[in-house]
């Protein structure tokens, strides 16, 4: 006997809900990066950039009905407790007040201390897949609050667009830029972005761009290398030559730059097969990836098609 279809929709709810939840967890590069002043609370005040790509880390959620939370990532020499995912996922356990619980795969490909958002990256998709499936109905505002004491750079990810950002990064304004794709290349070696920041060699000093300003050159890839640049770019590359190696190399190709703090560095072009013609020509041995720049987060597009758009 066929089933009626409220006990057809249930048997579906039922089936989907132990399915396991696949997310995005993208990376970000910041196109310039711009350092003010340090502030009075210990962090910097920054004007900066962040292009999301659609290249990443994935995230598998699998629902528990007890408070039980695990957490698998092969390859990461990280233990669990000390893992951002794990943490977010603890996090916000704690502000829903909620007894469900998840074991969660993070399957990684961005490198840790690249610059690109990784960690960050994979927090923030953790509060937005774990509220989805464990129906906690925090907003957006909600989660990147709770983003904020995992690291300066998740609110981005959580609030899902292209944004320039300014203070600690805390303040997003959402851009449109244009399409490009990127080539990255990852040097073998891991920048601590709190030695970065507190090194007494760091520039400091550099004045703000108006916004107005920035809206009007935005889109122009050429000023923003020209006249913004990364100003963590000078320090990390006298501690790591390998870094400046990398961007010389990509230099002879394309305006090439420092992402974030991290060890990444990346040029734009205009169309993929650019990009992979000189990716080809690489050094042998050197690793990284083209992706192309997004104005929406992977990670809110998939959830979009599972909740509709503006929610998580």
């Amino acid at each position: 006997m066929p089933l009626h279809p409220d006990q057809n929709s249930h048997q579906n709810r039922h089936q989907n809900r132990h399915q396991p939840l696949r997310l995005p967890a993208p990376a970000k590069l910041n196109l310039f990066l711009r350092i003010l002043g340090r502030r009075a609370d210990g962090y910097h005040e920054l004007q900066t950039l962040f292009q999301l790509l659609d290249y990443g880390d994935t995230l598998e959620f699998e629902l528990r009905d007890h408070e039980a939370l695990s957490l698998e990532a092969p390859g990461l020499d990280v233990p669990e407790r000390d893992n951002l995912v794990y943490r977010a996922a603890q996090l916000l356990q704690r502000a829903a007040d909620t007894a469900k619980g998840a074991h969660i795969r993070l399957h990684k490909k961005l490198p840790a201390g690249g610059g690109i958002g990784g960690g960050s990256s994979d927090a923030a998709t953790a509060l937005l897949g774990l509220n989805h499936l464990w129906g906690c109905g925090l907003s957006i505002e909600q989660l990147a609050q709770l983003g904020r004491e995992l690291g300066a750079d998740v609110p981005v990810f959580i609030a899902g667009h292209t944004a320039l950002a300014e203070g600690a990064g805390e303040r997003l304004i959402p851009v449109k830029t244009p399409p490009r794709h990127f080539l990255v290349l990852a040097p073998d070696c891991h920048v601590s972005t709190a030695a970065v920041f507190g090194h007494p060699r760091l520039t400091r000093d550099s004045g703000a761009i108006t916004l107005a300003h920035l809206r009007d050159r935005v889109l122009d890839g050429e000023w923003l290398h020209s006249h913004a640049g990364n100003d963590c770019e000078p320090l990390v590359e006298q501690l790591y030559p390998e870094i400046k190696k990398a961007r010389q190399w990509l230099q002879q190709f394309a305006p090439a730059q420092l992402t974030g703090t991290g060890a990444c560095v990346f040029a734009a072009f205009a169309s993929e097969s650019e990009a992979r013609t000189v990716f080809q020509q690489r050094p042998q041995g050197w690793r990284g990836f083209i992706a192309a720049g997004v104005n929406t987060s992977p990670a809110h597009a998939a959830l979009a098609k599972l909740t509709g758009p503006h929610r998580a």
